[in-house]
């Protein structure tokens, strides 16, 4: 195995006992090099580059030129929760020149203008609006989800048992919960604090630190789990400790009694939070807090060639959406000849079937489509408008898709088995599971295939269920063409997913070839004439 350097941290932290014992105790001699590595390694100096692991390393060395990877990882490490994903993509939207809009306002829309507007601080709607848009024209739109499965703080928090501090949590979606056993946890989400001017502010916070664990039962006090395997009780045997319990000061015992709302959570816990926020434990009003894993995101691999990170599904499609949209129109002359409108919307609430008012089941995009439309409309008094925009728009559906697993390939459907590095996987399924049909996929697959960009197809099995996305949900809210597809990934729904560093930009190359050139591609199929 060639090896082009080998680090000291990667010295220190190797999984196999390479290194010899120094002859000094308290001396590491950094420039010893092994035995049984000096055939692998270059006569030459150790690199002091390490793998990108968070937006801190020194030097980023994570794909080719014009590469979104290290950005993405960047991405999944700020964004901790739906709330921080949504605030990163807003700041990110301003400083490329869009503008905020705000849904209680009147909005006075011009061609050639960038806008964007959020509703929960956990979804976002954001838009470029073609030169030579004309009242009629379509909505080029990648939709994708900001929220992934998680644990939630409840309402009240607090409990004890056998001595700890516990912290009372519910489960959010269909996550694969036996990973979170056992990992470095936190906690991030919003919280409602008052100011010193009675008035009341929203903020996000995030404890970097590992606050929380959830430990596993030793296999001494169960010897079968390996046969049996490890079934837990998500109520009773889900819940993280905090901390010791320590004899009851005078100070906590006031701290308790101070209101109701603060003795729902433990007194340690609400110090610890106001600490992050600077401000008084009184002061804190509101909390929703997702526990989150505090192991930052990075390349791995024998080649570096995978992503390993939590919340891949969504985040990883909403930030090539988003990346997409604002590259396709950052120079002055990229909406110099588009007749459409450019859209991203990343919905909340997926995981839990978008049934809310920041989901893809409230009629948010389609508001917004209709408020553009009109405020575009000038004096034009023609018929339909807006139900015209639709029939010319197009939506593409941007979820994670399952990459076939090496040690459970039966699970594919045996001539649908996508992989990683091999391009967006686009999704079918007989049943409306998906919302793809032939024309939509035929469409989607064109503009790949014009640009060199390979493309894969998925379909479940007939003997096994079927997910969703929100693409079925959007499609038949007011008949919009759909398209189902996504990064092909492994552990979808773990605490920590894998997917392929080469399909990330592949899905970004994608989604900003459909922006740039869909309408001179759609224009050349006829269907219903």
């Amino acid at each position: 195995m060639k090896m082009a350097a080998i680090t000291r941290l990667q010295l220190l932290h190797h999984p196999f006992p390479i290194l010899k014992p120094c002859p000094f105790p308290h001396s590491f001699n950094f420039n010893f090099i092994p035995p049984n590595l000096r055939h692998a390694t270059r006569p030459r100096k150790f690199s002091t580059t390490l793998p990108l692991c968070s937006n801190s390393d020194p030097i980023r060395e994570v794909g080719t030129k014009g590469s979104i990877v290290g950005d993405l990882l960047d991405y999944l490490n700020e964004s901790w929760t739906h709330f921080h994903a949504t605030a990163e993509a807003k700041r990110q939207l301003i400083a490329a020149g869009f503008h905020l809009l705000n849904e209680n306002d009147e909005w006075d829309l011009k061609p050639g203008g960038r806008y964007f507007f959020t509703r929960n601080m956990s979804s976002l709607v954001a838009f470029a609006i073609g030169e030579k848009y004309t009242v009629g024209n379509g909505f080029h739109v990648i939709a994708a989800h900001t929220d992934s499965p998680c644990l939630k703080l409840k309402p009240k928090s607090a409990s004890s048992k056998s001595g700890y501090l516990m912290v009372n949590v519910q489960t959010y979606g269909s996550g694969l919960w036996h990973t979170w056993f056992d990992r470095d946890l936190s906690v991030a989400g919003r919280v409602i604090v008052r100011g010193s001017d009675g008035s009341f502010m929203h903020k996000l916070v995030k404890i970097k630190r590992p606050l929380l664990r959830v430990p596993t039962l030793a296999i001494h006090l169960d010897r079968t789990v390996n046969k049996d395997g490890f079934k837990p009780n998500l109520e009773s045997h889900l819940i993280p400790l905090l901390s010791t319990k320590l004899e009851e000061t005078s100070l906590e015992s006031k701290e308790k009694s101070t209101s109701s709302s603060k003795a729902a959570h433990h007194p340690l816990f609400m110090r610890v939070l106001s600490d992050e926020l600077n401000c008084d434990v009184d002061d804190i009003m509101s909390i929703e807090l997702n526990v989150c894993d505090t192991q930052p995101s990075c390349l791995g691999g024998g080649n570096n060639e995978f992503i390993f990170s939590g919340r891949l599904d969504n985040l990883a499609s909403s930030y090539c959406a988003l990346r997409a949209l604002i590259d396709s129109c950052k120079s002055s002359g990229d909406l110099s000849s588009e007749h459409a409108i450019r859209m991203v919307a990343l919905f909340d609430n997926e995981e839990v079937g978008s049934d809310s008012v920041q989901g893809a089941g409230a009629p948010t995009m389609f508001q917004a489509m209709r408020r553009i439309v009109s405020c575009l409309a000038n004096e034009y008094i023609g018929e339909g408008a807006f139900e015209r925009a639709i029939r010319h728009s197009f939506l593409v559906s941007a979820d994670m898709a399952h990459g076939v697993h090496p040690n459970f390939m039966d699970k594919h459907e045996e001539h649908h088995r996508p992989e990683l590095q091999k391009g967006l996987v686009i999704k079918h399924n007989a049943n409306q599971r998906y919302a793809t049909s032939g024309v939509t996929a035929f469409l989607f697959k064109e503009i790949g295939k014009n640009h060199n960009l390979p493309t894969q197809e998925f379909v479940v099995r007939n003997d096994m269920g079927c997910g969703s996305t929100i693409g079925p949900i959007l499609a038949s809210g007011v008949g919009i063409r759909t398209v189902d597809c996504g990064i092909a990934q492994l552990s979808m729904h773990s605490v920590r997913e894998i997917c392929g560093k080469e399909d990330v930009d592949i899905a970004y190359k994608h989604f900003k070839a459909f922006y740039q050139t869909f309408s001179s591609i759609d224009k050349k199929l006829q269907v219903d004439f």
